[in-house]
C-alpha cells in the first residue's frame, strides 16, 4: 500500500480516517483536506475500486478539489470526502451507512457528507440516525431536495460567463455545445441549453438517455458516441460525467474553444491545464462550475434558504470572469489564477481567525 503520510504531505491533508465495520462489510475512507476556512464538506461515493491504493488516491484528490471548490463558492467549510469500496448495486444495506453514520459522527462535526457518485440521498437517512453530520437528505427528512438542479444552474452561468469572455456576449443562442454525460446534471443542462437555443451534441454509456433526448428536442439535439464526443467540431465541449476526460489523448483531439463542464476533476494531471492554455482553449476550473451543488448542502447546515442558494449559485457567472480576466492580465492558465484566489482567500481567513473569541476556565 502507499505511503499515507507521504500522500498527505504531497497534497497538504490534515486528516485521513480508515473505517472498516465486519458485520457489514464496511469498507470507507474519509479524507480531511484542509479546515482553515471551516469544518469539511464533501460528497461520499461508493465504487468498487480495484484495490485500498485506488480508493486512497481518490479521495485524497477529491477531497483537496473541494477545498478549492469551497474557497470559491464563498462558504464557510474546508475541503473534505469519504469513499465507501464496493458495488452500490450489490453490496449497499441500510446498516452499512448506519455504520458509517458512526464513524462519521465519531469525528465531532469536522466532516460533514452527502450524495455522490454510487449513493442516493436515501441512503443517507439511514446514516443519519446516528449522526447529524449529513446533508443532501430528501426534502421528507428534513434535507433540501434534489442538488442537481443548482449544480446544472451553476454551469449554465459558467456557459454564458465563458460566452461574454470569448464573443463579448453572454447568449448562447446558436452555439453548439458538445455535453458528455446526460445524467441528472447533463441532463437538466442539455433542456436548459435548448430553451436558450443552442444545439447540443450529447453522448451518455446509457444510450436511452441520449435518445430520449433527441425525441424531446430533434431539432436542436444530436446524439453522438461516448468515445468521440470529446473531438467533435463544437464552440464548447462540457463534460458531466467521470473526470480525467482532458489527457494527453484527448487534449490533442480536442475542437472546440472552451471546456465548461460539471465533471469533478477533469484535467487528468494539473499540467492539462497549462496544455489547455497554451492551445488557446479556455477552461473554466470544475470546482466552481460546478459548485451549485455544494452551495445548497452547504446552505443546509444554517438554515436553507432556497432564494439565498439561486443567488449564490448565480454569482459562479461574475467570479469565473474575474478568474479570466486574471488569467489574461497575468498569463497563466485559468486553473492557475482559480488556485491563487483560494489560496489568497484562505489566507485573509487564518488571519482574522486568529482574534480569540472567549476564553473557558476549568476546574
Amino acid at each position: 500500500m502507499s505511503d499515507v503520510f507521504q500522500l498527505m504531505d504531497e497534497m497538504g491533508h490534515e486528516q485521513v480516517v480508515f473505517c472498516r465495520h465486519r458485520g457489514t462489510d464496511l469498507k470507507a475512507i474519509i479524507a480531511i483536506h484542509n479546515t482553515t476556512m471551516g469544518p469539511a464538506l464533501g460528497g461520499c461515493r461508493m465504487i468498487p475500486y480495484a484495490s485500498t491504493d485506488e480508493a486512497l488516491k481518490d479521495v485524497l484528490r477529491l477531497s483537496r478539489g473541494m477545498t478549492y471548490k469551497c474557497g470559491l463558492a464563498d462558504v464557510d467549510f474546508g475541503g473534505g470526502k469519504a469513499v465507501i469500496i464496493g458495488d452500490p448495486l450489490t453490496d449497499k444495506t441500510p446498516e452499512m451507512f448506519r455504520a458509517l453514520g458512526r464513524f462519521v459522527g465519531g469525528l465531532n462535526g469536522r466532516f460533514f457528507t452527502g450524495t455522490d457518485m454510487g449513493t442516493t440521498p436515501e441512503d443517507f437517512v439511514h446514516a443519519a440516525r446516528e449522526s447529524d453530520s449529513f446533508v443532501g437528505l430528501p426534502e421528507s427528512h428534513g434535507g433540501s431536495g434534489d442538488t442537481s438542479v443548482p449544480t446544472a444552474l451553476g454551469v449554465l452561468q459558467g456557459l454564458k460567463a465563458t460566452a461574454y469572455h470569448l464573443w463579448g456576449s453572454n447568449s448562447l443562442e446558436g452555439k453548439i455545445i458538445a455535453v458528455q454525460g446526460t445524467g441528472k446534471v447533463g441532463g437538466k443542462l442539455v433542456q436548459r441549453l435548448v430553451e436558450e437555443g443552442s444545439t447540443c451534441i450529447v453522448a451518455d454509456v446509457n444510450e436511452e438517455r441520449v435518445q430520449a433526448l433527441c425525441e424531446l428536442y430533434p431539432e436542436q439535439v444530436q446524439p453522438e458516441g461516448v468515445a468521440r464526443i470529446h473531438a467533435r467540431e463544437c464552440d464548447i465541449f462540457s463534460p458531466c460525467a467521470v473526470g480525467g476526460v482532458i489527457h494527453d489523448h484527448s487534449l490533442n483531439e480536442l475542437k472546440c474553444r472552451a471546456v465548461v463542464g460539471s465533471a469533478n476533476n477533469q484535467l487528468a494531471e494539473d499540467r492539462h491545464g497549462d496544455l489547455l492554455h497554451q492551445r488557446g482553449i479556455l477552461y473554466a476550473p470544475d470546482y466552481l462550475v460546478n459548485a451549485g451543488g455544494l452551495i445548497q448542502v452547504a446552505d443546509e447546515l444554517q438554515g436553507y434558504r432556497e432564494e439565498r442558494v439561486l443567488q449564490k449559485t448565480r454569482a459562479i457567472y461574475d467570479m469565473l470572469l474575474q478568474i479570466y480576466r486574471r488569467s489574461r492580465e497575468e498569463n497563466i492558465p485559468t486553473c492557475r489564477a482559480a488556485d491563487r484566489l483560494v489560496v489568497e482567500r484562505m489566507r485573509k481567513v487564518a488571519d482574522f481567525r486568529q482574534i480569540l473569541l472567549g476564553f473557558d476556565r476549568k476546574g
